[in-house]
Formats: C-alpha cells, sequence, structure tokens
C-alpha cells in the first residue's frame, strides 16, 4: 500500500475511530470494572466489592426468571418470524393479484415505534374492550371473552411474543422478497421442466439462494429476542407483568438500577447479558455459515 493511500485511509478511519473508543469501547471497560463495585448511582464512591455481585446475580430468582423468558424468545421468535417471512415472501413473489397492497400492510407494523405497537395491542387484549376477546365471543368462545390476557402470569409473555412476531415479519419478509427478486428465473424455469413443484423450488432453490439474507435474519432476531425490553415495558406497565410473567434481563437490570439504586449490581447483570449476546453472535454466524452459491 503507498504512502497516499494509507494517509487517505487513516484521515477517513480517525474520526469514526476516536468516536467508537469514546462511545463504545471506554463504557464497555468501565461497565466491567463498575461490575465489581457496590455503588449506588448518586455519588463517586465506588466501594470495591469483589465478585459479590455476580454471586448475588446467578443465586437471584428474579435473573433467571428474566433470563428464562430471553430464552423462550430466543427459540420462538427467529424460526417463526422468519419461516413466516419466507412464506409471505414467496406467496408475493409469485404474481399474487394485489400483492403491493399487501407488501405495504405487512410492513407498516415495522415503522411504527414501540410504543404505539405497545399502546395498540395493550387496547386489543383488554379483558372487556379488546377487539380479540369482543371477537372470541362473537366466535361462541364465551370461556374467554373476558379473559385478562395481559393480566394472567400464564399468558402475558406469550401475548407480548405474538405482538413482536406481527411487528416484525413484515421486515423480514421485504428483505427476503428483495433477495428472491434477484433470482434469476431460468433457474426456476428449468426446475420446472424438470418437473419440480412450488414446495421442490422453494426449499432447494429459493432457500439456498437466500441463505445469507436469513443467516442475518437470524443473528438479528436472536440478538433482539435478548433484549425486548421496550415492548415489555410498555404492555406490562413497567413492572414486568403479573408475577414478573414477562420479565426480561434488561427491564430487571432497569429497576435493578433506577428503583433499587443498585448500579454495581445491575452493571454486573449488563456484563453477563454482553457476554451471553456475544456468545450467541458468534455462535449464530458459526453455526449457520454455508458454501456462498453463486450465479
Amino acid at each position: 500500500m503507498k504512502y497516499g493511500q494509507r494517509s487517505f485511509i487513516f484521515t477517513f478511519l480517525f474520526i469514526p475511530v476516536v468516536i467508537y473508543v469514546i462511545f463504545v469501547a471506554i463504557p464497555y471497560v468501565t461497565s466491567m470494572a463498575v461490575s465489581f463495585t457496590k455503588w449506588r448511582g448518586l455519588t463517586m464512591d465506588l466501594p470495591f466489592n469483589g465478585v459479590n455481585n455476580f454471586v448475588k446475580l446467578f443465586n437471584d430468582p428474579n435473573f433467571w426468571n428474566a433470563l428464562g423468558h430471553n430464552a423462550i424468545a430466543l427459540v420462538v421468535l427467529p424460526p417463526v418470524i422468519i419461516t413466516m417471512a419466507l412464506i409471505f415472501a414467496f406467496l408475493f413473489t409469485q404474481g399474487i393479484r394485489g400483492s403491493g397492497f399487501f407488501r405495504i400492510t405487512f410492513f407498516f407494523p415495522q415503522v411504527m415505534s414501540a410504543i404505539i405497537v405497545g399502546v395498540l395491542w395493550s387496547f386489543i387484549y383488554h379483558p372487556t374492550l379488546g377487539m380479540l376477546n369482543g371477537l372470541l365471543g362473537l366466535l361462541g368462545i364465551t370461556s374467554l371473552q373476558n379473559f385478562p390476557w395481559l393480566g394472567d402470569p400464564s399468558t402475558v409473555f406469550g401475548a407480548i411474543l405474538v405482538v413482536t412476531v406481527w411487528q416484525a415479519v413484515g421486515f423480514y419478509m421485504v428483505l427476503f422478497i428483495t433477495g428472491m427478486e434477484t433470482i434469476p428465473s431460468h433457474f426456476y424455469e428449468a426446475a420446472r421442466l424438470d418437473g419440480a413443484n412450488s414446495f421442490m423450488m422453494f426449499t432447494r432453490i429459493t432457500i439456498p439462494m437466500l441463505w445469507e439474507a436469513i443467516r442475518t435474519a437470524i443473528v438479528f432476531l436472536a440478538l433482539g429476542a435478548m433484549d425486548m425490553y421496550a415492548i415489555v415495558m410498555i404492555m406490562t406497565n413497567g413492572s414486568g407483568g403479573p408475577s414478573r410473567g414477562a420479565d426480561v434481563v434488561p427491564r430487571y437490570m432497569v429497576e435493578a438500577a433506577f428503583t433499587n439504586g443498585e448500579w454495581g449490581y445491575a452493571t454486573a447483570m449488563a456484563v453477563v447479558l454482553m457476554l451471553i449476546i456475544l456468545a450467541l453472535s458468534i455462535l449464530s454466524l458459526r453455526f449457520t455459515r454455508r458454501e456462498t452459491l453463486e450465479y
């Protein structure tokens, strides 16, 4: 590399690297240091606490309850959202009448903020005024007509997962549609001549050709499943649901810091969550790696 090229690259990378170090790298290192203290968040006094925060964390049933809900989301959301998005994307690229309208309709929830989505679905789930229970009543399912979907520990998290799927499917559908429209049509034509049906073309042509997009979606959805802070906060009024039935680690972390004043403990929770997310990202990229198909 010539001297002029190095200078050019250094000039354009210098400011982004400085910003990254100040706003990302330094906070990471600082957080790891704070996680070993008993900081209350109100003073600059940072009494060293050793590994006590982590010992407390691993013996905290509320933390494991919250992490369990994140784990459920991790298992449920990526396969459900990706499967639905792939099916809709495939259908809407087959020349179905009104497919443009359906694309916009399915994508619309993605442009809505989590606050609007949470409030909207809170009204839908309302026991007496909600659309869901009203519809169940019209269908004759009277046993669930006044059921408190967000007020029952056994259903609150499932109800929130439904909302998350509803909001996310449209985005990944559009992502997959974009990828499908770049696949050469002669692949499908040759498959039809060989007697392949739509399902065979979908599984043997479409999915392999879209694998890089699917792989990216898996990683993004896995990271999203370990968050879910905004939608849980809004739909449970910040409580994590009845009996913490929809609590997730980020919400519990905020409670520990801002409500209980245990900033050192909350930071230890954040460090553990960061390590889990880092491990998930590495594993997702490692186990979804395939040979790139070219055409």
